[in-house]
Parts: C-alpha cells; sequence; structure tokens
C-alpha cells in the first residue's frame, strides 16, 4: 500500500533476519532499521500528565451570566464581554437571518444559551444557526432587540435601545 511493502521487516528486531519481501533479489539479509531519534520520548516529556490542567478558569456559561446580572453579582461591561464571546443559538427558517417576533411591544429577536433552551422553545427538529454575542450585536437589524432563552428560568428581554447600548460599548471597546 502506497509503494511499499508493509511486510519489510521493519517490526522485526535488530540484527534478526527476515524473509525477503515477493520479487526482491534472494541473498539479502533484511532487519529492522536502527533505533530512530522518535523512537523514545524527549527528556522531560514523559512526565508530563497527558491532559494538563487548564491555567485558568473556564469562562462562566453565558446562562450563570444572565443569573449573575439580573442578581446584581457582575455588572453591564463584565456580562457583554461574557455575551460577546458566547455562542448563540438561533432558530431559522427557509431564508437567512433572525427570525423576528413581531407580536410584542418592540421586535425581538429569540435567542438561546444552549441547544437546550432552543429545542425547549422550538422543538426537537427545529432548524438553528449559531452565532457568538458579538455578531449578534453586530447583525442584529436597528430598531430590534432580543430575548435570551425565552421558556428558560433565567429570561432576560433586551429592547432596541439597550442593543444600541451594547453596539456603542462594544465600539469603544474595540476602537477606544
Amino acid at each position: 500500500m502506497y509503494g511499499y511493502d508493509q511486510s519489510a521487516g521493519y517490526g522485526a528486531p535488530q540484527g534478526h533476519p527476515q524473509a525477503p519481501p515477493p520479487g526482491h533479489p534472494q541473498g539479502h539479509q533484511y532487519a529492522a532499521p536502527p533505533p530512530g531519534p522518535y523512537d523514545q520520548p524527549a527528556p522531560g516529556y514523559a512526565e508530563q500528565p497527558l491532559y494538563p490542567e487548564p491555567s485558568q478558569p473556564a469562562p462562566p456559561s453565558l446562562a450563570d451570566a444572565v443569573k449573575a446580572f439580573t442578581g446584581g453579582a457582575i455588572g453591564s461591561e463584565d456580562f457583554q464581554q461574557i455575551f460577546a464571546t458566547s455562542k448563540i443559538y438561533c432558530p431559522r427558517g427557509d431564508n437567512p437571518g433572525f427570525l423576528a417576533l413581531h407580536n410584542t411591544q418592540q421586535p425581538v429577536i429569540p435567542l438561546f444559551s444552549s441547544l437546550k433552551e432552543l429545542r425547549r422553545y422550538a422543538g426537537r427538529e427545529s432548524k438553528y444557526f449559531t452565532v457568538t454575542g458579538a455578531e449578534v450585536i453586530d447583525l442584529l437589524p436597528t430598531g430590534y432587540g432580543f430575548v435570551l432563552d425565552i421558556e428558560g428560568d433565567h429570561r432576560m428581554v433586551v429592547d432596541a435601545k439597550a442593543v444600541e447600548e451594547m453596539v456603542d460599548f462594544a465600539m469603544r471597546r474595540m476602537y477606544g
């Protein structure tokens, strides 16, 4: 396979002759190649753990950030930083873009912190796409707010004015 014969003797212990592969001249002795630099682990490598502990704690989940923000444990800037880097689940229709709810005081986009929350709202077989919170803020149409985890225990409604403030915060953070 791939231009070489796998029975060419590379697995035989060094110094022990092996029969030549079919089609090769008789009378030649075949032995395993000498040990190479990759046969032994590098010094100190064998002592390293296979799965090192992370050097930093994992960031809080978006659901945890919502609970902390609505409970007053974190401020809006901390929440927005977590939201910006979080994975957001968005229900989708047949056309590209966000689905909007227009039967509310202001139009809002339903967003979800997890696939479980999306499925609770839209059903098991619902279609969806994912974006980061920063992409939500960038792509959300002007005049729209969003509702996060509409069926969840930690539902959060962000109106269009608050979305504009989030955009301003993101611009200040990015461009100074």
